[in-house]
């Protein structure tokens, strides 16, 4: 979009005042400024899991402080997700801390460490979450990053999810996923089983009408949805002065009626107030204008993780967890995610990969310079 069109269809908030873009900049800034009030909780509930959890809840990937997490619960968030690996495994130690005292007001999601496949590494994985986060049972248990439909349906992972259950250990199942998402999504309400209850999907303004019509599927099929990496990376930009496009690419999730919630990444209390003051507002003709100006500006970074340009790679390269794991370097400022992440990749798939090829021959349905982007991850993390 051109600025001029910008600045003549520039709407604020609800009031729909016709301001310039230096007018939309100064009132954003005159709102920064202003006192904070923590707005009252707005719930949804999680599909057939009956749980009400808040439509703006706890991404805690990032946080080293269980202090950011401690304040969220103390002015109504109540689900917080976190997984087994992340931080280097210390994550989940950091949301226990947040936990003391009030762990029955919160609805905890974790996820089993994504390299566990057998029964014992599933029960492994699980006993030292509950150690880590002090509890006695993890509300939502997910498997972590599914990128196909196969391992849904692998009964050794079921029977282990089950006993789990049994015990008194787990009460709900989910399942993650960033690549092919409504493949994986539409896969759990074909399961005659319907053997999960809930799925987190990568969902933001960039995403298509093939995972938005999946996760409709889902709700209808009482299958919570909760949507993460709404904020399509969170890439730095100038294009918008300064208005922050992370309120407008909150309630873009969120007014889709289908998702439960969102769980936005928070390192600190200036990200959890932007966050947080989300909730119960809705989306307005200016943070669409918004949206279309930050994708735009940051389109040649976005990596869609849709995984298309993989088949036409002659070295089977994981071009979209190499992607990600750049997201996470460049966007998310987080060097040990990032590596971790990367680390995961069979050397053979690595970005090390393409130093074989004379020239890139994957393309990008989207248009993302792909040798350019296994350079830089090669700089970056090899």
């Amino acid at each position: 979009m051109k600025r001029r069109d910008f600045l003549k269809l520039g709407v604020l908030g609800t009031g729909g005042a016709l301001l310039g873009w230096d007018g939309l900049a100064d009132a954003a800034q005159q709102a920064a400024k202003g006192p904070f009030r923590f707005p009252a909780p707005v719930y949804r509930t999680l599909g057939r899991t009956g749980l009400k959890i808040t439509v703006v809840s706890f991404g805690a990937m990032l946080t080293p402080e269980p202090e950011v997490i401690r304040v969220a619960f103390e002015h109504g968030v109540n689900y917080v997700d976190t997984a087994r690996s992340y931080g280097g495994g210390r994550n989940e130690e950091v949301v226990a801390k947040a936990l003391k005292g009030i762990r029955n007001r919160v609805t905890v999601a974790t996820k089993i460490n994504w390299r566990s496949r057998t029964k014992e590494d599933i029960f492994q994985s699980v006993e030292t979450s509950l150690r880590a986060l002090e509890t006695d049972t993890i509300d939502v248990i997910q498997l972590h990053s599914l990128s196909g439909r196969e391992r849904i349906f692998e009964p050794e992972t079921r029977e282990a999810l089950l006993t789990l259950r049994k015990q008194g250990k787990v009460r709900f199942f989910g399942v993650t996923t960033h690549t092919n998402e409504a493949e994986v999504v539409n896969a759990l309400v074909d399961d005659p089983e319907r053997f999960f209850d809930m799925a987190l999907v990568k969902y933001n303004f960039r995403s298509g009408d093939e995972i938005r019509k999946a996760i409709a599927r889902a709700a209808q099929a009482g299958i919570g949805i909760v949507a993460m990496k709404t904020q399509a990376g969170g890439y730095a930009s100038e294009a918008l002065g300064p208005i922050s496009p992370h309120q407008a690419a909150l309630k873009w999730a969120l007014s889709d009626r289908n998702v439960t919630a969102a769980i936005p990444g928070m390192r600190d209390l200036a990200e959890l107030r932007e966050d947080i003051a989300v909730m119960g507002m809705r989306l307005t003709l200016a943070d669409s204008f918004i949206l279309r100006c930050y994708g735009a500006a940051t389109a040649s970074r976005y990596c869609h993780l849709c995984g298309r340009c993989e088949g036409s790679c002659p070295r089977g390269v994981a071009i979209s967890i190499v992607n990600r794991s750049l997201m996470y370097a460049e966007a998310y400022r987080s060097e040990e995610l990032a590596r971790a992440t990367y680390d995961g990749i069979p050397a053979q798939a690595s970005a090390a990969a393409c130093l074989d090829c004379e020239r890139c021959v994957a393309r990008c349905v989207n248009g993302l310079d792909i040798a350019a982007k296994m350079a830089r991850a090669r700089e970056l993390l090899a």
